[in-house]
């Protein structure tokens, strides 16, 4: 097939191809704040009992990620919010450093 058998598409001025920036901002996505991980044997997992006391990898006073989808967008510290937890972000991950990790 040559190039001039191949369809041409759509360049980004084509409505059809547009984006509605109201249907997009309507999409729900799932953020989570991570503080750490561990990895245990399942022998290990099922002896914890209430008190069991699990150790993260992560030191003391590090930042912690907050993740959109289960990828890494920005990092920052736990606040209290009205007595509600909450983050303050002290990074934001830029966007090419993302779309590496996809």
């Amino acid at each position: 097939m040559s190039d001039t058998d191949t369809p041409m598409l759509s360049g980004p001025k084509d409505p059809e191809n547009q984006i509605n920036p109201e249907v997009l901002q309507n999409i729900s996505v799932t953020m989570s704040i991570e503080v750490g991980r561990a990895m245990i044997k399942i022998k290990d997992l099922m002896r914890l009992t209430q008190g069991s006391v699990v150790e993260l990898d992560r030191i003391a006073g590090e930042p912690l990620d907050l993740l959109i989808n289960n990828t890494v967008v920005a990092q920052g510290e736990v606040v209290l919010v009205n007595e509600r937890y909450g983050i303050r972000l002290t990074r934001v991950v830029p966007a090419s450093e993302r779309m590496k990790n996809l």
